[in-house]
């Protein structure tokens, strides 16, 4: 899937702000969720792409982040540890990161200038996308979390209704 935006596309305001002050953003979501569209426009963009090549190490599996993370300039990554945090107990029973390492990870992307992009959308997954959902909370503690919803291209994740309180309930006209 490739993300196409004309020159008048209104970006969700926080991906704005992130493409204008951040050196770093990590897109991160469940599998098939169409983070491919973000991140080919993230490069357009001119950020550097990159992905973690090969299989996570036995010993010290942060170790090819730590190495892309060094990069200079701006850099995007496609995915990250949050991935196996999400999908390693639910393919293999167990992550292979821990989650101190994840924090440390997180850390390290706000001290390199950067955000987390969690792109949400349509797909069937709802372990994973519960697994996503609750894994950002906690490294939003550490690092900004911005939330796109991949079938609005850029459009922010719409929020939860909220019932209205004291004189919102019944607002008078002018």
């Amino acid at each position: 899937m490739t993300l196409h935006l004309p020159s008048h596309h209104p970006l969700h305001q926080a991906l704005r702000q992130a493409l204008a002050q951040c050196r770093t953003l990590v897109v991160e979501g469940p599998d098939g969720i169409g983070r491919g569209a973000l991140v080919g426009e993230l490069a357009r963009r001119g950020f550097l792409v990159r992905r973690a090549s090969g299989p996570l190490h036995h010993v010290d599996p942060t170790q090819p982040y730590r190495e892309l993370l060094a990069a200079p300039g701006r850099l995007a990554v496609d995915g990250s540890l949050v991935h196996e945090l999400v999908y390693g107990p639910l393919r293999r029973g167990r992550s292979r990161v821990t989650w101190i390492q994840a924090l440390d990870f997180a850390e390290a992307v706000a001290e390199r200038d950067g955000v987390l992009l969690h792109v949400t959308g349509e797909t069937d997954d709802t372990e994973a996308v519960e697994g996503f959902g609750r894994a950002l909370r906690t490294l939003g503690q550490h690092v900004p979390v911005i939330t796109l919803d991949a079938r609005g291209i850029g459009d922010p994740v719409p929020e939860p209704a909220r019932t209205p309180t004291g004189n919102q309930a019944h607002p008078q006209g002018n």
